[in-house]
């Protein structure tokens, strides 16, 4: 008939789909809890995950606090030490320029003195050596004096060979080329020296240093003195022994 429609009817069907729609309906506040609960759960761990960086910071600032403090007082035992090896530096040199004026006085009076018998003239008095903390590094300084009353200084120059082994092999080293490198450098292997009653080698009584090569074995030095208008004069010493 015109208007009228023929539709199927399945109650099966109507049934799923009202059970469908209860179900969604029960679905939307159980996902809310669901997700309240997730969120409860997380927070206390958010919430201590600052705390347990803060705790971190101030472990790290007391370790470099604790650094700095440890820096500075080394720092400070350092510049104490300085200090002292420089106070110690200093009082030798002044002990050894009191030795030296003490030495010039006493050649002074020895020349003055001395028999006319004697030669007057230079004499090459000592040459002192002394070891050092490093086995190839000496300390060394000549003296030289004078016999006589004579005003007139004695200027010449003096040529020192440290004589000993190589290996098997004979060898004689310049003093200069010992030196070379270190402080108080002699300038060449001739030493001029000009002086009234004594002198030292280096200046004002002080020591200088030579470094002897590796493997070199010293046995003597041989220190050799020409003054104008005189013989040359020579002298030897044992390593480490005044003969």
């Amino acid at each position: 008939m015109p208007g009228w429609e023929v539709r199927l009817h399945d109650p099966a069907r109507a049934r799923r789909m009202r059970l469908f729609a209860v179900l969604l309906v029960l679905c939307i506040p159980l996902a809310f809890y669901a997700g309240s609960v997730w969120q409860l759960q997380r927070q206390p761990a958010v919430a201590l995950e600052p705390a347990s960086v803060v705790v971190r910071d101030e472990q790290l600032l007391r370790e470099v606090e604790a650094l700095r403090q440890r820096l500075a007082v080394l720092g400070s035992a350092e510049k104490v030490s300085q200090q002292a090896n420089e106070q110690s530096r200093l009082s030798i040199k002044l002990l050894e320029e009191q030795i030296y004026r003490q030495q010039q006085d006493l050649a002074f009076y020895k020349g003055v003195l001395a028999p006319a018998s004697r030669r007057e003239g230079l004499r090459i008095k000592t040459f002192e050596l002394q070891a050092t903390d490093r086995p190839e590094l000496f300390r060394y300084k000549i003296l030289l004096s004078r016999v006589g009353k004579g005003e007139t200084p004695l200027e010449g120059q003096l040529q020192v060979s440290i004589v000993g082994k190589q290996g098997e092999q004979e060898v004689t080293l310049e003093l200069a080329a010992l030196t070379a490198g270190l402080p108080d450098a002699l300038p060449g292997q001739a030493i001029a020296f000009a002086f009234k009653h004594f002198q030292a080698i280096p200046e004002a009584g002080r020591f200088a240093e030579l470094k002897l090569p590796e493997g070199f074995i010293p046995r003597e030095i041989k220190v050799r003195a020409e003054v104008q208008g005189e013989k040359p004069l020579q002298r030897t010493f044992k390593w480490n022994n005044e003969e």
